[in-house]
C-alpha cells in the first residue's frame, strides 16, 4: 500500500518552543493537503516533545521466561488502584547514542543483566496525536538466573525491582489488564506470535 501524502504535503508556518523543563512543548503551526483536494486552513497544534527512546524485551528462550521490571509511573496515580506498573526495560536516546547502546545499557541499569544477543524488531510512535516520541523495540537474548535485585541509576531517582516470570504467566497478566502500558502489551503480545521462531535460532 502507498499513502497518498508524504512531508512534502505539509507546510510548516512556525514552530516555536513554549515550554522547557523537565520536558518540552512545541508549538507548531502549519497547514496540509486535504484527501479531498485543495489545503486546510491554519492549524495550531501543541506538541510534547520528550525524545526518542528504546523499549528492550529481555527474553530467555532456553527457560521460556521473560524479565519485567516494577518501577512507580506518577502520571497514572489517579487513574490506576496502584502507580507502581509493570514494564520492559526503556531507556531515552541520549545525543551521540545509538539505539543499540541504550538497549545494552538499559539492560544493565535496569535489570542488571547484558544481553547474548540483541535484535531490533520494529519501530513505532506511543502517542502520535499529541507526541513527537519515536520507540525503537528489540528483543534480547538472555539468561533469566542471573536477573534478580533492585536496580537503577540513584540520581534519576530510579527504584527498579527485577521480575523473573515465564512467558505464559506474563501474557496471561496482559489478558487480565493487570499489564496495562502500551510498549510492554506490544511486546509481550509480539513474543507471544514469535517465540517459537526465537527458539529455533539456537
Amino acid at each position: 500500500m502507498k499513502q497518498k501524502y508524504s512531508r512534502q504535503d505539509v507546510e510548516l508556518l512556525e514552530k516555536k518552543t513554549i515550554f522547557k523543563g523537565f520536558f518540552t512543548l512545541d508549538e507548531y503551526r502549519f497547514k496540509h493537503r486535504l484527501f479531498d483536494g485543495g489545503w486546510s486552513g491554519e492549524i495550531v497544534r501543541e506538541v510534547f516533545e520528550r525524545g526518542d527512546a528504546v523499549i528492550v524485551l529481555p527474553y530467555d528462550p532456553i527457560t521460556d521466561q521473560v524479565i519485567l521490571i516494577e518501577q512507580i509511573r506518577i502520571p497514572v496515580l489517579r487513574s490506576t488502584k496502584t502507580p507502581w506498573l509493570l514494564e520492559l526495560v526503556a531507556g531515552m536516546i541520549e545525543p551521540g547514542e545509538s539505539s543499540l547502546d541504550v538497549a545494552s545499557r538499559e539492560l544493565m541499569e535496569e535489570a542488571g543483566i547484558k544481553a547474548k544477543r540483541i535484535e531490533e524488531i520494529a519501530t513505532y510512535f506511543s502517542s502520535p496525536g499529541g507526541s513527537s516520541e519515536k520507540l525503537d523495540f528489540f528483543w534480547a537474548e538472555v539468561d533469566a538466573s542471573l536477573a534478580e535485585g533492585v536496580h537503577g541509576v540513584c540520581d534519576e531517582h530510579e527504584d527498579i525491582l527485577v521480575h523473573v516470570m515465564g512467558r505464559e504467566e506474563a501474557f496471561a497478566l496482559v489478558k487480565d489488564g493487570i499489564i496495562n502500558n502500551a510498549s510492554t502489551v506490544i511486546g509481550l503480545q509480539w513474543l507471544e506470535l514469535n517465540y517459537k521462531t526465537l527458539s529455533i535460532k539456537l
